[in-house]
């Protein structure tokens, strides 16, 4: 009956403090203008422990936003002064993940929400590549400009290595990653990308052969049901025959968003595997690129 008791009340304790424990977790917010001169963008800053400065890993969501599924439906506006239930403490467990990960590897990193300071923090749902509500967020024209204000809020930053700051992407996210780098081309800038299961068509890239002067790893899934891995292969291929360096990992049985850590999508063959591989690659590439 003790034993019991003593249950009961170690559990009461243990979930009381679930909610501080998640508080405490929750990333810095910050404000910076997009290189495209109008929009003044929200960030999600994770900071290392110690004293700086630190590399810095700039981080582009996908398609659905930066927030949870569970809050981001009646999401619009998110920027300063706006009450919304899109803020630091409600992204999604991908980009939480992640952005802990970098921080805890002595990297800044930092998550720019494209969407939110432009009325659409709800994020869009699986297969609306045509959905023209996106064409004011696409990833050709408008969301490089906001990983190049990134990078030159950075930079500006006393507690960043100016010269040391790269890039990581989702899907749409990972589309977007490879058209800076394009952009960017052997102009000093990130100083490689990580993309993930990005969107390769000529509908989703500025150029067919990524002209860039900074590496590129790409983590695709053979089983995406979303986007084509097979054409980014192509595209690689067609890359590093014109002296491009870019790296090609291809992870058997995985789907689209392989590294969400949630149960439903770890559920799937091949994720598993495939997240617990990229997470021990990523660190090891990105090291590989300070040198």
């Amino acid at each position: 009956m003790r034993r019991a008791l003593l249950l009961r009340i170690l559990i009461g304790l243990f979930a009381a403090l679930l909610p501080a424990a998640t508080a405490t977790a929750a990333p810095q917010t910050v404000y910076f203008p997009s290189a495209d001169g109008r929009t003044a963008l929200v960030g999600y800053l994770f900071q290392p422990a110690g004293p700086g400065p630190w590399p810095a890993m700039v981080m582009l969501h996908g398609r659905g936003g930066p927030y949870s599924s569970n809050n981001n439906s009646d999401c619009t506006y998110v920027g300063v002064t706006i009450v919304s239930p899109c803020n630091a403490g409600s992204l999604s467990r991908r980009h939480m993940m992640w952005g802990e990960y970098w921080s805890a590897r002595g990297f800044l990193a930092l998550l720019p929400d494209s969407f939110g300071p432009r009325g659409k923090a709800h994020g869009f749902g699986r297969f609306t590549h045509d959905d023209p509500n996106r064409a004011d967020v696409n990833e050709l024209s408008v969301r490089p400009l906001d990983a190049e204000g990134a990078l030159a809020y950075l930079r500006g930053r006393g507690d960043v290595v100016a010269s040391q700051v790269y890039l990581q992407g989702w899907s749409n996210g990972g589309s977007t990653a490879l058209n800076v780098m394009i952009r960017q081309g052997h102009e000093a800038g990130y100083r490689g990308a990580l993309v993930f299961y990005p969107g390769c068509g000529e509908s989703a890239l500025l150029a067919p052969t990524l002209f860039a002067g900074a590496p590129i790893a790409m983590f695709l899934g053979s089983d995406d049901e979303e986007v084509s891995p097979i054409i980014c292969q192509h595209v690689a291929e067609r890359s590093r025959h014109d002296g491009i360096p870019i790296d090609v990992t291809i992870y058997p049985g995985a789907t689209h968003d392989f590294d969400d850590p949630s149960a439903r999508r770890q559920s799937a063959p091949g994720n598993q595997a495939a997240l617990d591989d990229a997470l021990v690659k990523a660190i090891a590439i990105v090291n590989g690129w300070k040198k």
